[in-house]
């Protein structure tokens, strides 16, 4: 049998480091889908729904450097675009091959058609429209090296009369180039930076997904500089461990006081590696310095005096010779204490665990915490979910976490977890899930269930939207339509031949987590969550805090609260250390 374009496009998809595609094949994805059985060396994953495809792909491009999904005319290549979307904020390379109509149809609005040369733009680097095998081919390579160079998605919209056309000639490099540059300042750039944080004493890193590869060089800095060290969430596991002596905790949405305050009392704030998006959190009175590997993002998030272009590891290396070790811990002491001022506030949570049916959830991602694996994966959904695991999982050896932090989408760690688990099935994978975001896609379960990956469903099933609840009352509105009548989840997963636990008293959560992590094979754990727990930024001012009580039934008096109803005394603390 001669080769056709899709026998090409297998052959690209594997020499560029494909190992699987995440696709509901289909009407023109059928040639790729054809020639995908027939080589037999990329493995073809039958997801429920093409957007956790798409969140699979994009989990596994994170974790090796490149994932592949596939949609089918119109509307199946139309669902991949909200986990395309999430792949390209992250930065990470994704192929997705959109399927179309045959070529002789377009234009006349023939049933599934699309413009995906449109629809696409917005979430990738690169989209091109093949109407040709040659353009096929050549259109392909440069998808894969636009998604592999610039970090993010590349599309390739393949019609399906032109998938499954004869192979010609075709001037185009077989090969793909995974090129990984040394990127520094120059060496006067260098040496301005160096001067301005030897010409301070108060100096705060600042460390974001960029610090990833440069944990080494980032530690040996705030060992010399004394200095505090803050994340964002998606830096965080990293860093944030019981031995680091220099962290000071995360800032932004889901931080904390003590990262707060080390940035607005610094003399210099460095944030490295970090396209830190919450511009409100960040300090106007220090001098800002921001270093990346794409110049585009330099000050666009906040007042920055001094922007520099290279990677934080090699940054660091030259920097390091030109760095003055200063001596005064004073600064760095006083951010320690109100860093664990605020730890000794988290414990307080764990240690009420709740009652029947309202489960604290701290006391819950506690346990995960000290349960989990020290390489773990963890993912986590956005939402109330994000909270828990940004306050309470920690650093291990090699533990790894990721969400839709820039996208901030429901329902992603179910099918990230789909991702992480098929391309390290030798780690620990863990999924924070909310009850809002695991219904969402519920359906990919059995993708979970078919492949049997051995991923740890957590479902923190509160049985509301609870960040929408929160976020309505503190504005001030009636949370109208966010609670939730959920199904039996233990049900449903023995329905799905998958393996489940559930805690409804907080004396049945550890067993039921232990029970969950050492078994085998997938594993969901329903967790009976309190709908009040609650978790609310530090950005918060008095009347936003006041709406907010008087929402729950309570009221100031003299600056005090006073409670008109029932609550919990770490819901109280918390409101009075806003104020």
């Amino acid at each position: 049998m001669s080769k056709n374009i899709s026998d090409q496009i297998v052959e690209m998809l594997v020499e560029a480091g494909v190992k699987r595609i995440y696709a509901i094949t289909g009407d023109s994805l059928n040639p790729v889908n054809d020639a995908v059985r027939r080589d037999g060396r990329l493995q073809w994953i039958h997801v429920r729904h093409e957007e956790a495809g798409a969140y699979a792909a994009s989990m596994e491009a994170e974790l090796n450097g490149i994932g592949c999904c596939m949609g089918s005319s119109g509307p199946g290549h139309i669902h991949l675009v909200n986990g395309l979307y999430d792949a390209n904020k992250a930065g990470n390379p994704v192929i997705a091959i959109a399927s179309t109509i045959p070529t002789e149809k377009m234009g006349l609005e023939n049933f599934q058609e699309t413009k995906p040369e449109y629809l696409f733009q917005d979430c990738s680097k690169y989209v091109f429209q093949a109407n040709t095998p040659k353009q096929a081919i050549n259109g392909l390579q440069t998808a894969i090296q636009h998604a592999i160079s610039m970090k993010g998605v590349a599309v390739l919209a393949l019609p399906g009369d032109v998938a499954s056309a004869k192979l010609e000639s075709v001037h185009t490099s077989n090969n793909n180039f995974y090129t990984e540059p040394r990127i520094t300042p120059s060496h006067e750039h260098l040496q301005e930076l160096a001067s301005i944080i030897n010409n301070h004493e108060k100096v705060v890193l600042f460390c974001g997904h960029g610090c990833r590869f440069a944990v080494d060089e980032v530690m040996l800095l705030a060992k010399t500089l004394k200095s505090p060290l803050g994340y964002s969430f998606r830096g965080k596991i990293f860093f944030e461990r019981k031995e680091n002596p220099y962290a000071v905790g995360l800032n932004g949405l889901l931080g904390n006081k003590s990262g707060f305050e080390a940035m607005h009392q610094a003399d210099v704030l460095l944030m490295l590696g970090t396209d830190f998006p919450y511009s409100e959190f960040l300090p106007e009175k220090s001098k800002i310095i921001q270093v990346d590997t794409k110049p585009e993002r330099l000050g666009r998030r906040a007042k920055v005096d001094f922007g520099y272009c290279g990677d934080i590891k090699s940054t660091l290396q030259d920097l390091m010779p030109l760095i003055q070790a200063k001596t005064s811990t004073d600064f760095l002491d006083k951010m320690r204490s109100l860093h664990q001022e605020i730890e000794e506030i988290y414990d307080s949570y764990v240690e009420e665990k709740g009652s029947e049916k309202n489960i604290h959830p701290e006391y819950v991602a506690y346990l995960v915490d000290k349960l989990a694996d020290d390489d773990a994966i963890f993912t986590v959904d956005t939402g109330m979910s994000a909270v828990w695991a940004a306050r309470y999982l920690k650093a291990g050896k090699n533990r790894y976490l990721t969400g839709s932090f820039n996208h901030g989408s429901m329902a992603n760690a179910m099918p990230m977890a789909i991702g992480a688990g098929l391309s390290h099935p030798d780690r620990q994978v863990i999924a924070f899930c909310g009850d809002g975001g695991i219904s969402m896609l519920l359906g990919d379960l059995m993708t979970i269930s078919q492949y049997q990956i051995p991923v740890k469903i957590i479902i923190f099933n509160n049985r509301s939207l609870g960040m929408v609840k929160l976020e309505m009352r503190v504005e001030g509105y009636m949370d109208w339509q966010t609670d939730m009548v959920n199904p039996d989840f233990v049900k449903l997963a023995e329905s799905m031949n998958i393996s489940a636990w559930e805690a409804k008293e907080s004396q049945d959560v550890e067993e039921a987590l232990s029970n969950g992590f050492k078994h085998e094979g997938p594993a969901i754990i329903n967790i009976f969550t309190d709908p009040n727990a609650l978790a609310m930024p530090p950005s918060l001012n008095l009347d936003q805090v006041k709406g907010f009580a008087q929402s729950m039934g309570r009221m100031m008096v003299n600056g005090k609260f006073a409670e008109i109803v029932d609550t919990t005394k770490s819901e109280l603390k918390y409101l009075r250390e806003l104020i």
